[in-house]
């Protein structure tokens, strides 16, 4: 699949703050930025990744009761990079870094980004 995904934002400034140094660790910056919502991408990428927004509809923010965003990095360390800073920034902790299953070489870790959304991180040894 090529395209892009999209979270929920109540506060676009404290979204783009936490996403600005988590997706840092994975090689990706924002490169379009609104008033209803910023998009991420890859270094040297012009087509937007990640967005986070404002809901078009204007109702409140929700996530998506089993929905899960990942994004694959090349390392483990990446991945424990990114969790470690995501959980500085003061989010909730939804999977330590580790190998799942156990014997497998992907490797993976869990957070809830500040509206709720679960996010994943992984990598394959």
């Amino acid at each position: 699949m090529k395209g892009y995904v999209m979270v929920g934002s109540s506060n676009l400034n404290t979204s783009k703050a936490f996403y600005d140094e988590i997706l840092a660790v994975l090689g990706m910056s924002s490169i379009y930025e609104d008033e209803v919502c910023i998009g991420y991408a890859h270094e040297g990428n012009e087509d937007v990744e990640f967005y986070i927004t404002k809901p078009a509809n204007g109702e409140p923010v929700t996530f998506g009761n089993g929905t899960q965003i990942s994004f694959l990095t090349e390392t483990t360390e990446k991945v424990d990079r990114f969790h470690e800073i995501a959980l500085t920034l003061g989010v909730k902790n939804e999977g330590n870094p580790g190998f799942r299953p156990n014997d497998s070489n992907a490797y993976y870790a869990y957070i809830r980004d500040p509206d709720g959304n679960k996010i994943c991180v992984y990598a394959h040894q």
